[in-house]
């Protein structure tokens, strides 16, 4: 049994079953024709590569085909009562959008500028002083629990409601 299973897993009769098999056949699948994707010529008709900037490194310091980026100035720190194209985004019709809009435009996260670092460590720690002096002053003044229950005589059987209600505890009662 154990050298049937060798003679059918031989390396010879692997070889030739790999032989037998077909090709494996790639399809190039679009819904463009070669000549709109680039296998054609339209695309170098459309943007030939003589037209894109060919800049050394110090004419393109940025790597960025020769784009001047205006100055990098957060939209939210320009004047916003200013006579702009687009008052919601400060900016005015033509105006150059700088590289990194996404981080500098109105819709991103505003600069925390109200406060210094110094004045706002300050405040934080104004607020625990306080929070702990109250805490403090709550523990002094507030009431502690009595230690042990206290005993009444009778167990105040008609106070509490008649013979129907919880009975209090009483003298000789166990120790809870």
């Amino acid at each position: 049994m154990l050298s049937r299973r060798f003679v059918r897993a031989s390396p010879a009769r692997l070889v030739a079953l790999a032989a037998n098999r077909s090709p494996i056949v790639q399809q190039r699948r679009t819904f463009l024709p070669d000549k709109m994707t680039g296998r054609g010529g339209l695309f170098e008709e459309k943007y030939p590569e003589s037209d894109y900037p060919n800049l050394t490194d110090a004419e393109d310091p940025e790597m960025n085909g020769g784009y001047i980026n205006p100055p990098r100035i957060k939209r939210q720190h320009r004047d916003p009562y200013a006579d702009w194209w687009d008052p919601q985004e400060r900016r005015n019709f033509g105006e150059p959008v700088h590289e990194d809009h996404d981080l500098m435009g109105m819709f991103s996260p505003y600069d925390y500028t109200w406060i210094s670092p110094g004045k706002g460590l300050a405040q934080i720690g104004a607020f625990i002083v306080v929070f702990l002096g109250v805490c403090y002053g709550v523990k002094l003044t507030y009431p502690d629990k009595v230690s042990y229950p206290r005993e009444f005589e009778g167990g105040l059987l008609q106070e509490l409601g008649g013979s129907g209600a919880i009975r209090a505890r009483q003298s000789g009662d166990p120790n809870p």
